[in-house]
C-alpha cells in the first residue's frame, strides 16, 4: 500500500482513512500481505510510522502477513527497531516481515539530524545488530559507528526472521552487502530488467558462497494500474503512473548532480548525469514505463513475465498512487483484486517468501502474491 497525498489535493486525515480502508479490506480480498513505505516531512508518501501503521493492520486482519518496504534503518535507534519488531511479531502471532533500507531523500537525512554520507556504513552496522538480536534476543555491537552494551530485547523474540528479510537495493554495492547480511532482496522497478537479471545473477552466486544456501527469492514492487479498456488504461498511465514517477524524480531528488560528493551515493550521480543528458520527462517516462498498467487480462500476463524473468517469490503491487481520486482508485483496486490477483495466487513459484516447500502438497499453496 501506497500512502500519498500528492498536491494536497485532500487533507492528510482523509488520505489515511482512505488508505486504511484498503488495508482493511486486503485480507478479504485475498492479498497475503500488506506492505508500507517509510517517508517523512513531504507529499510524496504519508507514512511516518509503518510500525504502528502495521500494528493496526494485525488487530483488523487474521493471516494478512505485514511488511516494512522498507524501515530506514539509519533514521532510528538500532535498539528500538529491534524492539518494534518483537512485539509486532507477538502481537500478530508471527506474520511480520522485515524490510530495511538506508535511505535516499536528503530533506528526510537532513530532518533527523543524520549524515548521509554515513548511511551505508551505518545501515551495515545497524542491520547486522538488528538482525543478530531478533536471532538471540541480545543486542552487543562495537562498530565504527554503533556502540552498544549488550541488552536484551524484550519480549523475546517471537521466532527467526530468517527468510522473512528483505532489503531494497537498487545500487550494485548494496546488492553485494545484502549477500553479505543474508537477506532477501526487494526489486524497485527503477532500472532496465535486464540489469536487474545481471545484478540478482551476482546476488545469488555471492549469497551461496557466503552462506551455504540459495537466498529468499526475490519480491517485486510495481506500480499496477488495470482499466476495463485498453484506453483507459493509458489514460492512468499519463495521468498517475507518470505522475508517481515525478513525484519520485521530485522527493529523490534523481536530477541532482551533487550526489557525486555524497559518499556511497555514486551510482546516482550517474543517474543525475544521465537525467541531464535526456532531460526529466524522459527519466519519468522511462521510470513510468517500469510499471504495469492495461486490461486485468494484460497486467496479469506482464506481472507474470516478471516473476518469470527474475524468479520472484512474490509480487507487491500498490493499487493507489499518483493522486488518485477516490472512484479511480476504488475501480483499480476493484479490478486487481477481482480479476488479477486469483491468477497471481493460482502461479506456483515454488515456495513462499524464497521458502521452498518440501510437502508437495503445501506447495500448491504458494502461488506470486
Amino acid at each position: 500500500m501506497a500512502f500519498q497525498n500528492l498536491d494536497r489535493q485532500r487533507t492528510d486525515h482523509d488520505v489515511l482513512l482512505t488508505e486504511l480502508n484498503y488495508a482493511r479490506r486486503a485480507e478479504e480480498a485475498g492479498f497475503d500481505s500488506l506492505w508500507v513505505p517509510e517517508h517523512h516531512f513531504t507529499d510524496y508518501e504519508l507514512t511516518p510510522n509503518v510500525p504502528l501503521l502495521l500494528a493496526w493492520a494485525a488487530a483488523q486482519t487474521t493471516r494478512l502477513r505485514l511488511g516494512t518496504m522498507v524501515s530506514v534503518l539509519p533514521w532510528q535507534d538500532p535498539v528500538r527497531t529491534a524492539e518494534t519488531f518483537s512485539v509486532l511479531d507477538h502481537l500478530s502471532g508471527g506474520r511480520a516481515v522485515l524490510g530495511i533500507g538506508r535511505g535516499l531523500g536528503r530533506v528526510e537525512f537532513e530532518g533527523f539530524g543524520v549524515e548521509m554520507g554515513e548511511s551505508r556504513q551505518r545501515f551495515l552496522e545497524y542491520a547486522e545488530a538488528i538482525l543478530g538480536a531478533l536471532e538471540s534476543g541480545v543486542m552487543e555491537y562495537d562498530g565504527k559507528l554503533l556502540k552498544q552494551s549488550r541488552v536484551e530485547i524484550r519480549p523475546d523474540p517471537y521466532k527467526s526472521y530468517r527468510g522473512r528479510a528483505f532489503a531494497s537495493a537498487v545500487s550494485p554495492e548494496s546488492i553485494e552487502l545484502m549477500a553479505q547480511l543474508g537477506v532477501g532482496i526487494m526489486v524497485i522497478a527503477q532500472k532496465p530488467w535486464e540489469k536487474v537479471e545481471a545484478e540478482l545473477a551476482a546476488y545469488r552466486s555471492r549469497y551461496v558462497e557466503l552462506n551455504g544456501e540459495q537466498p529468499p527469492k526475490p519480491v517485486i514492487c510495481v506500480f499496477t494500474a488495470a482499466a476495463d479498456t485498453e484506453a483507459g488504461a493509458r489514460e492512468m498511465r499519463e495521468k498517475y503512473i507518470k505522475r508517481y514517477a515525478m513525484s519520485t524524480i521530485e522527493h529523490y531528488e534523481f536530477d541532482n548532480v551533487g550526489f557525486a560528493e555524497i559518499p556511497g551515493y555514486e551510482y546516482y550521480a550517474g543517474l543525475s548525469r544521465n537525467i541531464a543528458k535526456h532531460g526529466i520527462d524522459g527519466f519519468s517516462n522511462f521510470l513510468a514505463d517500469l510499471q504495469v498498467w492495461g486490461t486485468p487480462e494484460q497486467v496479469t500476463e506482464r506481472l507474470l513475465s516478471y516473476v518469470d524473468r527474475l524468479d520472484a517469490g512474490g509480487i507487491l503491487l500498490a493499487p493507489t498512487f499518483g493522486g488518485m481520486p477516490q472512484d479511480v482508485a476504488d475501480r483499480n483496486f476493484e479490478l486487481l483484486t477481482t480479476e488479477v490477483l486469483p491468477a497471481l495466487k493460482a502461479y506456483d513459484v515454488g515456495g513462499d517468501l524464497g521458502v521452498t516447500y518440501s510437502d508437495a502438497t503445501t506447495a500448491t499453496k504458494a502461488g506470486a502474491r
